[in-house]
């Protein structure tokens, strides 16, 4: 059974650090890591969807454009609840294509609507392209935004936010570096 609210996949980032577009880099046995998230996803969630700032794919995707040209995560959130008619989102960043099931279930799980957020918290720390986001949060992002404070951070701390910790690695790896990118390609997943 499907989770029946939607995902959107943050895809608009800059990649400075990997030196291209990780979101378009081959993965598995797709043209994208975008279209392996997209498919990977499908399977979980009745609705996927893409938060990027244009279209850059080469597969079918319900897009979701950023409505401000400034590049970041919060802009993203505020775009995706403008867009959208729903009460709430899980959320997922493109380089993020280790995150078990298990992860989505135990998020998914924990939902409590006297939260804003219900994000995972690794042994990292938070991780907050990776939990479900109430339409709630739309007042303080726009404060953060007006503020020029894009980091999810710092919008957190303004929220009621409830952290799922998880003491697994694997799953919240980023890929950040191309050495990263790299390890990747050789996961197992089945």
């Amino acid at each position: 059974m499907k989770y029946n609210f939607p995902i959107v996949i943050f895809a608009g980032g800059k990649s400075r650090r990997m030196g291209q577009d990780k979101a378009l880099l081959p993965f598995q046995n797709y043209t994208t890591l975008t279209e392996f998230q997209y498919h990977k996803l499908s399977q979980l969630f009745e609705k996927v969807y893409i938060s990027t700032k244009t279209d850059k794919f080469d597969f079918n995707a319900n897009l979701i454009l950023d409505n401000n040209k400034i590049s970041s995560p919060l802009v993203g959130l505020i775009s995706i609840f403008e867009t959208l008619s729903v009460e709430k989102i899980f959320v997922l960043s493109v380089d993020s294509p280790l995150v078990k099931k298990e992860v989505f279930d135990k998020i998914i799980k924990s939902f409590n609507p006297k939260y804003n957020t219900i994000i995972a918290k690794s042994s990292r720390g938070i991780e907050p392209l990776c939990g479900i986001y109430t339409k709630e949060i739309l007042p303080y992002a726009y404060e953060q935004l007006k503020q020029d404070n894009h980091k999810l951070t710092y919008l957190l701390q303004t929220l009621k936010t409830k952290l799922i910790p998880f003491e697994e690695e694997t799953s919240f790896t980023n890929l950040n570096y191309y050495v990263d990118y790299e390890k990747a390609l050789h996961h197992s997943f089945s």
